[in-house]
């Protein structure tokens, strides 16, 4: 299909000179509006104001420019249909058939959280979705083009066909289009339903894709990782991979159980100034050792010892920069998967970057999410969403339950022990001593048997040791286990049937114990 007449009208400037130059030289006449026309013609190449095709100005603060029959009736008439073109005839209206549009940044302008209704709604784009459904309706015979990434294939495609474009290609991209589209609807739709308390009546997603990945979970499946457009938050696709190769399917579910960890370690919703020194190593989205140091270095040092043997093969997640120190222990931890911090000193970036397999990714500064921002999980025919669970306990809202109270350090101990359970997968146990953990029993079908596997794992440095349990013991026999391991106190939700049966076991063994009427179950 030959390109005669092309309209342009786009916020994003990038690469517009060169399109409207290129489109020049092929001899295809531009019609534009407002500040896009003012470019094309202040960089020499000529180009007609819609409102001199329409004979009719643009009005409304230019709300209202193209939604008019000689720019519609140009897109959407079929050129295999006589009648279609004897009313062009009739009418005077130039056939269109290249349509730029790229629209309004209301999803750029709604990610700032200061953003006001009013300004939200001046960059709700009326007139550019419609031309651009049009076009893409009647690909059949026009050329739809939404992205300043797309102008260099189609500049390729006119010089191969000679000024023509294929329908293989127009189809294409009338597919992105559509997608476009269907994205900025979703975005509008999705910020005017944040104004209700409520879950939306109707749940419209929109990602692009980031990249495919060599597969899934495993070798036969298939995997790529989308991102939200505009995202104004830390996550893992806005994360720059400074070193290694491409990350798995794997690598980023465990990167994701990393963050969520490093997020509730980092005091300040902005960044982690004053945020304690913390390192995870997690193994299949579980942490095998967590600590909190005087340095990052200690604080890593205390993780990979807690259980050196399932560190083999991990992802590092650390809440501060990494610096020398910390980057030499890194160096010489043998096969570690993937590390992520905020961002590398240099000399640690060099060092660290000398083994070419492990994966180096910087999410910078750590802005947290907040409760609003759904968190969602695919079922079969369906999705389920909530809102995540950032729910951090204070020491005032620990009830002490036993005879034995905990003392002001075992307090600090219990807290960091219930911060961490809560991202370990249940049924959970976890036993912690110096803000390091020394035992996680993950994700067992019986409490109990969570427990005795924190004991295992701990072996002697159970002794003195707290512990934490994501849900209430629903009888004393796990409790009973962590008692007789020498486990000195243990904080726990509540909440069970058994609570007394549980209480008078942890009196027994002279094990002071808290509730915190908070359930951490991760499923």
């Amino acid at each position: 299909m030959k390109i005669k007449r092309a309209l342009i009208s786009v916020q994003d400037k990038d690469g517009l000179i060169e399109l409207a130059k290129g489109l020049n030289e092929f001899g295809i006449e531009i019609i534009s509006t407002g500040g896009t026309l003012k470019a094309i013609r202040d960089a020499g190449t000529p180009a007609t104001a819609v409102s001199d095709v329409t004979g009719f100005p643009e009005i409304l603060d230019g709300r209202v420019k193209t939604l008019h029959p000689k720019i519609h009736g140009g897109i959407l008439a079929r050129r295999d249909m006589k009648e279609h073109l004897a009313v062009l005839q009739q009418h005077g209206i130039g056939a269109i058939d290249l349509v730029v549009i790229n629209l309004y940044p209301f999803e750029r302008v709604t990610s700032r959280p200061d953003v006001s209704e009013a300004d939200a709604i001046e960059n709700i784009d009326i007139g550019g979705p419609s031309m651009i459904r049009s076009a893409a309706k009647n690909h059949h015979d026009v050329t739809v083009i939404t992205s300043p990434s797309d102008y260099q294939a189609l500049l390729a495609e006119l010089r191969a066909y000679g000024g023509s474009t294929t329908i293989e290609f127009r189809r294409k991209m009338a597919v992105a289009a559509f997608a476009r589209t269907a994205a900025y609807d979703s975005a509008i739709h999705a910020w005017f339903s944040k104004s209700s308390a409520e879950f939306p009546e109707r749940l419209n997603l929109s990602y692009n894709i980031s990249s495919p990945l060599r597969y899934g979970e495993n070798p036969h499946q298939k995997a790529a990782l989308y991102e939200r457009p505009n995202y104004p938050y830390t996550s893992l696709p806005k994360g720059k991979i400074l070193s290694g190769k491409e990350l798995s399917f794997n690598n980023l579910w465990d990167l994701e159980a990393g963050l969520q960890m490093i997020f509730d370690f980092s005091r300040s919703l902005s960044s982690v100034e004053g945020a304690e020194p913390f390192a995870a190593v997690i193994k299949h989205t579980n942490p095998c050792g967590a600590a909190i140091g005087g340095t990052l270095a200690e604080a890593y040092s205390k993780a990979l010892a807690a259980d050196p043997v399932s560190a083999f093969g991990s992802v590092i997640a650390l809440n501060h920069p990494i610096d020398m120190d910390t980057a030499k222990l890194l160096h010489e931890t043998p096969f570690v998967e993937c590390i992520l911090a905020p961002s590398f000193a240099p000399d640690s970036l060099e060092l660290l970057a000398r083994k070419k397999n492990r994966r180096l990714l910087a999410v910078g500064d750590l802005v947290i999410p907040p409760e609003s921002e759904y968190e969602f999980r695919p079922i079969t025919g369906g999705i389920l969403a909530q809102t995540p669970d950032r729910r951090i306990v204070r020491r005032d809202e620990l009830k002490v339950v036993t005879k034995v109270a905990p003392t002001d350090s075992q307090i600090d101990e219990l807290l960091f022990a219930f911060k961490i359970v809560k991202h370990i997968k249940s049924n959970a146990i976890v036993i912690c001593k110096d803000r390091t953990t020394v035992g996680v029993g993950p994700g067992q079908t019986s409490r109990v048997e969570s427990s005795v596997i924190a004991v295992r794992r701990a072996g002697e440095r159970a002794k003195g040791a707290v512990a934490g349990s994501d849900a209430f013991f629903p009888m004393p026999d796990g409790l009973e286990v962590l008692a007789e391991a020498g486990v000195a106190a243990v904080i726990q939700p509540g909440g069970s049937k058994g609570d007394p049966e549980v209480i008078a076991a942890a009196d027994k063994y002279g094990v002071a114990m808290v509730f915190t009427e908070i359930r951490h179950f991760k499923h």
